[in-house]
C-alpha cells in the first residue's frame, strides 16, 4: 500500500501529490542518443535495468515510454537531472528538464498522465560504468544501469530535487547549451 506522497510537477497543473517510495516507478536517464530505462516493483524491493530506448522523435519516444509504463504499472516517472558537483544545472541537465517535460506532455496527450519527479544524477554514469564494468559501452547498457542507480537513489531518498528545478538551482556559467 502506498502511504507516502510528495509534491511533484505535473504537466499543465499546479504541483500535486503523487506516490513516493515505495511504489512502482519508471526511471529515465535522458541522453542525446538514448534513454536509459529502469523499473522497480510496487514495493520498491527490486530495481531492474531495462533495454535502453534509442531516441527518435518525442512522439515516438512518448509512445514507447507510455507502453512500458502501462506494462509495468508505473505510478510515476523518475528523471535524472545531471547537476554538476556544485549543484548547478549543466547543459545536459537543461536538456533533461526540457525533454522530461515534453515527454510527459506527449504522454498525457496520448492518454497516460503520470507525475514526474527529478533526482540529481551527478556521476551516475561514471558510477554505473565502475560498478558494472561498462566503461566505453555504446549499447545502452550503461544508460540503463545509470537509470537503475538513480531509481535506487529515489527509492532511498525520495525526490531530492525540487519539482521545478529551474527555479531552485542557479544556472552554471556554461553557455554551450545547444
Amino acid at each position: 500500500m502506498e502511504t507516502c506522497t510528495s509534491l511533484v510537477a505535473h504537466p499543465g497543473r499546479a504541483a500535486l501529490r503523487a506516490p513516493a517510495p515505495p511504489c512502482s516507478a519508471l526511471a529515465l536517464d535522458v541522453g542525446r542518443k538514448r534513454i536509459g530505462l529502469a523499473g522497480c516493483d510496487p514495493l520498491g524491493l527490486t530495481v531492474t535495468p531495462l533495454p535502453a530506448l534509442l531516441r527518435r522523435s518525442p512522439q515516438e519516444d512518448s509512445r514507447s515510454v507510455s507502453a512500458l509504463a502501462l506494462h509495468r504499472q508505473a505510478k510515476l516517472l523518475v528523471v535524472g537531472l545531471p547537476l554538476d558537483a556544485s549543484q548547478h544545472l549543466t547543459a545536459q541537465a537543461r536538456h533533461s528538464l526540457r525533454y522530461g517535460r515534453l515527454l510527459v506532455r506527449q504522454m498525457a496527450a496520448g492518454g497516460l498522465a503520470l507525475p514526474l519527479v527529478w533526482v540529481n544524477e551527478f556521476a551516475t554514469s561514471w558510477a554505473a560504468a565502475e560498478q558494472f564494468g561498462l566503461r566505453g559501452d555504446r549499447s545502452g547498457k550503461l544508460d540503463s544501469a545509470a537509470a537503475a542507480l538513480l531509481l535506487e537513489q529515489w527509492l532511498r531518498e525520495g525526490s531530492v530535487v525540487e519539482p521545478e528545478p529551474l527555479l531552485s538551482f542557479p544556472l552554471s556559467r556554461r553557455t554551450n547549451d545547444p
